[in-house]
């Protein structure tokens, strides 16, 4: 899989790109933002525990890249965020909201579907 750029998924319509590039970008948000509502629905999920699961999915993004999507998808409805108290530090944990529940159910329906017209037989 590609590596993404730093910051290149939220700023995917910069003039300098390719129409390529572009595109798979935008792909790549929505696969990230799946992913997070995915793993929000079965616990709740931290930042950097997000990122080393997108490292194991192939998705190489900074914290820097990562965080302003979780908190896009907290002010979207999507997601919950909770302060915990973790070794003297506050973590911020996000789990999924019933709006966010609602768009992943759909964004699986619609990921199912494509997969299943375009897959190789």
């Amino acid at each position: 899989m590609r590596k993404i750029p730093e910051l290149a998924v939220l700023f995917y319509m910069s003039g300098g790109e390719n129409l390529e590039d572009r595109l798979l970008r935008k792909l790549f948000l929505g696969f990230i933002q799946i992913h997070i509502l995915h793993h929000a629905k079965e616990h709740p999920i931290f930042g950097s525990w997000m990122l080393e699961e997108l490292r194991e999915h192939g998705y190489t993004i900074s914290p820097g890249t990562l965080y302003p999507i979780l908190h896009a998808m907290e002010n979207d409805g999507l997601l919950m965020k909770e302060d915990r108290k973790v070794d003297g530090k506050i973590r911020k944990y996000y789990t999924i909201t019933e709006k966010g529940q609602a768009v992943l159910v759909e964004a699986r329906n619609k990921a199912y579907e494509l997969f299943k017209e375009i897959k190789e037989e």
